[in-house]
């Protein structure tokens, strides 16, 4: 059985996200998502794990969990075999490849896998989402209902 970790901080969780998810879970027997805490997020860790639970629940080999620390670590202690990752344009390929170098030369038994993001969610970020939604935009699209609450009581004045 192999076990994945798609780890980051989801803040908040978007369709490219999801889709990554759903096209990885297809792949491995079971997703793990690892959901970083960060002092700066605009979500608190728990709320992004509730959200995440939440938009994820269809896919029934995928659990949430949470990290501190290094991913490679977090991997090891939930037992995955892969690092999942979402690539958008060569700029997240430049920062990923020397991610995976680092995470190879701490962990080699664990191997870093890249899906490409969808062509019509190319575009999207958590960080414009939340940029968007501070400024009052629809952001729907992006996001499930879900979220899109969640966002709406985080800037309730727009």
């Amino acid at each position: 059985m192999t076990t994945a970790m798609y780890a980051g901080t989801f803040d908040p969780i978007t369709h490219g996200h999801v889709d990554i998810v759903e096209r990885a879970a297809k792949i491995y027997d079971e997703i793990v998502v690892s959901i970083a805490h960060s002092r700066s997020a605009l979500f608190s860790t728990k709320e992004r794990v509730d959200l995440a639970q939440r938009v994820l629940e269809g896919i029934p080999n995928v659990t949430v969990t949470t990290h501190s620390g290094l991913t490679v670590d977090a991997a090891r202690e939930k037992g995955a075999q892969v690092l999942v990752r979402g690539l958008r344009a060569i700029t997240d390929f430049t920062y990923e490849f020397d991610m995976a170098l680092m995470n190879r030369k701490m962990a080699p038994e664990i191997e870093s896998a890249f899906l490409m993001t969808s062509l019509d969610l190319l575009y999207v970020s958590a960080s414009r989402v939340r940029e968007l939604s501070s400024f009052g935009r629809d952001v729907g699209d992006l996001v499930d209902p879900i979220v899109t609450a969640a966002l709406s009581e985080k800037f309730p004045e727009n």
